[in-house]
């Protein structure tokens, strides 16, 4: 079967509520066919929004939403074949297992029969076999949480749509149905469309993500290209942790820039969003990219001073003064040779300029 480029589009889609104030502007988004798309982004960003546009919840103020290179803005929901998982689970709290499954069948008028062999089908992806008389108070969170994923696939949809699914799991079981969800998907290829404000989730599932911030998407990147390349401060700060120092650009040169920061010390980095000696720019650097004892490689050679030293099981977190950031924070993996480290102390810390990303001033 050949893959649709353009399984689910966003062609140019406003929404407002009150005709005044956009929440989301603009919008313009392709989704494979098959593909695991992460909305991301803080509330009120206009994630949960794109998604309820797409479930026929609400309708696009202007642009059109295409579903299989069909338009369907005037499609009611019941009749887009989209599965939904919400976060409270929206079960029907009076049938059984096995009629919370058998409800979208019987709605689009499957055979008993072969309503059976769905919904058997279904409860083996989740593996919930023999619950099928259980009533949804007699089931764990999780379990609850496993049945709304069978239903919303029980009748082969198109796409699966899933609405911070795990908000109302504790860390644990959260996790581990993070690692379920992503391997139903990948068993099934089903297209799915998923909304959280959970970056470590986002990372983990998707195949793509798209983090949005004041109702536009901001950067729509693999979970790793998302991470290592940040294309705006925006991104870098919301995606992991991240150090920032801000400067001035005195020169560019090919794939580095010779930025100046507020207390006058002058680092390299990489000219990711800055274009001319004078710009104004937010240099980002992940944690883990900088490093105690540098080799003479790296371009980047600075003394930081220890302010405090939290452990946290495979490794040290270091809070360090580092060239005006009070708050420049180091991760030492715990598994190397232990480095005296204590509060007062110096350190030589570097870093390579590629991985210190000059970005836009905000």
């Amino acid at each position: 079967m050949t893959k649709n480029k353009e399984f689910v589009k966003f062609d140019n889609v406003d929404k407002s509520y009150d005709g005044k104030v956009l929440v989301v502007k603009g919008l313009n988004l392709d989704i494979e066919e098959g593909e695991f798309v992460t909305m991301l982004g803080p509330s009120g960003s206009g994630k949960t929004t794109c998604l309820m546009m797409l479930a026929g919840f609400e309708t696009p103020t202007h642009g059109e939403i295409y579903l299989d290179g069909k338009v369907i803005s005037n499609i009611p929901p019941h009749k887009r074949g989209i599965g939904m998982v919400f976060q409270n689970y929206a079960l029907f709290p009076h049938m059984t297992v096995y009629e919370n499954l058998a409800f979208p069948l019987r709605v689009r008028k499957i055979p008993k029969d072969e309503a059976d062999k769905k919904i058997d089908k279904a409860l083996s992806m989740v593996s919930l076999h023999g619950f099928e008389a259980r009533m949804p108070m007699q089931l764990s969170g999780g379990q609850q949480q496993r049945v709304a994923v069978a239903r919303s696939l029980v009748f082969d949809p198109q796409v699966v749509l899933m609405d911070e699914p795990l908000g109302a799991l504790d860390k644990n079981l959260r996790e581990s149905m993070q690692y379920e969800i992503k391997h139903i998907h990948e068993s099934i290829g089903v297209t799915v469309v998923y909304v959280t404000h959970d970056q470590t989730e986002a990372l983990t599932m998707s195949n793509r993500i798209a983090v949005f911030n004041d109702g536009k998407v901001q950067q729509l990147s693999s979970p790793d290209e998302l991470y290592e390349k940040p294309v705006n401060s925006f991104v870098a700060e919301f995606i992991g942790e991240n150090n920032k120092f801000s400067g001035q650009v005195l020169d560019i040169s090919g794939d580095k820039c010779k930025v100046k920061l507020e207390n006058g010390t002058e680092i390299l980095a990489n000219p990711v969003a800055v274009k001319a000696k004078g710009d104004k720019t937010k240099v980002s650097l992940r944690p883990e990219r900088a490093i105690i004892d540098p080799s003479d490689k790296m371009d980047n050679n600075h003394k930081g001073k220890i302010e405090e030293i939290i452990y946290h099981g495979d490794h040290t977190r270091l809070r360090v003064d580092l060239l005006g950031n009070k708050d420049f924070i180091l991760k030492v993996p715990n598994s190397t040779a232990r480095l005296d480290l204590k509060k007062g102390n110096v350190l030589d810390i570097g870093w390579n300029s590629i991985d210190c990303r000059a970005l836009d001033p905000k």
